[in-house]
């Protein structure tokens, strides 16, 4: 055999692979490599919009946070608020019951003071009758005197004014 009819045979041979190569194999590896090729960027545009959102969410986040803080501060406020009043409304009426107290208290000294008084004045006047009776060597009937006691009361009691 001679070189050239081999080098013929090998030429054609390659023309026909090269030809099969291109008609067949070549356009499925072209289109898994530009599927490949557009996942890979898909993948890589899906990676940068889940890092913006992360970013927005983050601001977000941020935001919701301050919200939260300031309203916890508002409710702080108000309960520092609502607490000094309520101090304040136990505070006057702890002032408003004491001066009733204080009064109720007054005015039932007041009272006892005149029972005592009168008590007093009763007791000087019944001495008064019996110094009287020793005297007079009788029994003074209290029951039927008292109008003398009390005249007596007056003025023990004129005296001491």
């Amino acid at each position: 055999m001679s070189i050239n009819a081999t080098l013929l045979g090998q030429i054609l041979v390659f023309i026909i692979l090269i030809w099969f190569s291109a008609r067949f194999i070549w356009p499925p590896l072209v289109k898994a490599v530009e599927d490949r090729q557009k996942k890979i960027a898909e993948g890589l545009s899906a990676a940068e919009r889940g890092q913006n959102e992360l970013q927005s969410a983050h601001g977000e986040a941020r935001k919701i946070v301050d919200q939260a803080r300031e309203q916890a501060k508002k409710i702080v406020d108000q309960a520092h608020k609502r607490e000094a009043e309520i101090v304040d409304e136990a505070r006057g009426t702890a002032v408003t019951e004491g001066q009733r107290i204080v009064g109720d208290s007054r005015q039932e000294a007041a009272l006892e003071k005149s029972r005592a008084r009168d008590e007093l004045r009763m007791d000087v006047g019944r001495l008064a009758v019996a110094g009287a009776s020793r005297l007079l060597q009788r029994e003074i009937d209290p029951k039927a005197h008292a109008d003398l006691i009390e005249q007596l009361a007056r003025e023990i009691e004129g005296a001491k004014a």
